[in-house]
């Protein structure tokens, strides 16, 4: 049977679509992978059944001649946090462990409907809170790289880490994530993947468990730009059930990919040059300024002033709401109740939430509670979404003089596992360069472009005007053709 799993996306689609080979043995092959990379821990749940009875429907399809949907015969890994009905969604947390949806999360919902089918539930950061995927309840995620000269187990990324080990393994060709503040961007710079944030509102919420309502967007990632452009026009799209949802076309971005970039600007804010930013990235930054330059794009400084500011405000910002979502798991209607001997109410409640929330989650609920409450409210929250104001407004006026901004996506290559977790100020650094276009809901792509001198992937972070996931793309794409990044890890598991 022939290995299907260095096929992307667009392969998979196309050769099923022109009957070079069948969607069930595609199916098979992906989900003989997952089978054999258990050691990565990528996946809680897997779900061979579904991918084989997604192909089936699809190879039976194509057997009437009936139109395909855009990702026919593409099985994918479903990050645990988008709800998927009559299989477990636990958004990797003790509380929630055992929980079945009866009913489908709105992307997941697109995604079935183009014809792709569901390899299984991904691990993550439990409540997508997290840059390393330590703080699951099923286990940390491994990286499929590895530093050369080292066994030591290397951390994927957060909290999207479960879908950027499984594409970058090639156990999956692609998988959903979220971005909160950089859980798709990040990951996927971790270990040299594709992943976009699209704008705020791109894609429904609707089914997917909330972390920080404002922040929260789902979005793709893959091996390739056009992969992900492909993902990106099947999950989104308006969604009457989603208050936050744009009522906007969803554009065909795939068939608009170009990688020319004549006639473009592209900034480069002088503030992310920043202290303690690993060299190999400032050296891959520059690297990736004279790619877009060679495809035609005019280099421009512009100043993003506020830069500074954004990452306290966003772990002010991002806590408060999850505090405030994170209050409905309280043992009464569904997941963990915890309830002991002659306890009253409130005994269950501080036990399930004790017994069910992790350390990381414990400590972003309590931070997010005490900024909310009455006495530091003003203080705290309301400085904070001010920030996040002059944030946003800086990004306009960037874009008054570039068409898309050109930046490094995280300060430092991956790190190994265990290395960080006494530290939990540095882990949060990791998103620095991240969490500025998640405060300002703009769209938002990782490319990888570069290797450390040790062989860890490095990766260039693409931002956009609202609504502009066209000139990012292209933007990555034409880094993606310069970058000529082939790199993949070396099989351990």
């Amino acid at each position: 049977m022939t290995d299907f799993t260095n096929f992307g996306v667009r392969e998979i689609r196309d050769g099923v679509a022109a009957g070079d080979f069948s969607a069930r043995e595609v199916a098979e092959s992906f989900n003989t992978a997952v089978e054999a990379a258990s050691e990565l821990n990528a996946f809680i749940v897997t779900t061979p059944e579904k991918a084989l009875e997604a192909a089936d429907a699809v190879d039976a399809a194509r057997a009437k001649g009936e139109v395909l949907g855009s990702m026919a015969g593409v099985p994918i890994g479903m990050k645990d946090l988008f709800a998927t009905d009559g299989v477990q969604t636990t958004a990797a947390s003790h509380i929630l462990e055992g929980f079945i949806p009866r009913y489908e999360s709105t992307v997941s919902a697109k995604l079935w409907e183009a014809g792709c089918g569901m390899l299984g539930k991904l691990n993550l950061d439990q409540f997508a809170m997290g840059s390393s995927n330590e703080t699951s309840y099923f286990g940390n995620v491994a990286s499929p790289w590895r530093k050369e000269g080292t066994n030591a187990a290397m951390s994927p990324g957060g909290s999207s880490g479960g879908s950027s080990a499984a594409v970058a393994a090639r156990i999956a060709p692609a998988a959903t994530g979220t971005d909160t503040g950089g859980s798709i961007r990040q990951p996927a710079a971790f270990t040299g993947i594709c992943g976009i944030k699209p704008t705020y509102g791109r894609c429904s919420r609707w089914g997917v468990v909330a972390f920080a309502s404002s922040l929260d967007q789902a979005g793709p990632m893959a091996r390739s730009v056009e992969d992900c452009a492909i993902m990106l026009g099947a999950m989104a799209g308006f969604d009457p059930k989603d208050s936050t949802s744009l009522d906007a076309p969803v554009p065909d971005w795939f068939g608009g990919l170009d990688a020319d970039m004549r006639g473009k600007r592209v900034g480069i804010p002088k503030e992310y040059r920043m202290e303690g930013t690993d060299q190999a990235i400032l050296d891959s930054w520059d690297k990736g300024a004279e790619w877009l330059r060679d495809a035609g794009a005019e280099i421009v400084e512009v100043s993003l002033p506020h830069t500074k500011y954004a990452l306290p405000a966003y772990y002010i910002v991002a806590p408060a709401e999850a505090s405030s979502n994170l209050a409905r798991y309280d043992g009464v209607r569904y997941g963990l109740r915890d309830l002991p001997e002659g306890a009253g109410l409130q005994d269950m409640y501080a036990a399930t939430r004790a017994a069910g929330f992790g350390d990381e989650v414990k400590r972003r609920v309590m931070l997010g509670t005490y900024v909310l409450s009455a006495g530091f409210y003003d203080a705290y929250y309301t400085q904070a979404m001010k920030v996040r104001t002059l944030v946003q407004r800086d990004f306009d006026a960037a874009f008054e003089q570039c068409d898309v901004i050109l930046a490094p996506t995280t300060p430092t290559p991956s790190f190994p596992l265990n290395s960080l977790n006494d530290d939990p100020l540095t882990m949060y650094l990791n998103d620095v360069f991240a969490v500025p276009a998640s405060l300002a809901g703009l769209p938002a792509m990782s490319v990888p472009a570069t290797v450390t001198e040790d062989g860890l992937p490095l990766g260039l972070q693409i931002v956009g005007r609202a609504m502009d996931e066209q000139g990012v793309l292209n933007a990555g794409l034409a880094i993606e053709q310069r970058a000529g990044f082939t790199a993949k890890p070396e099989k351990w598991w």
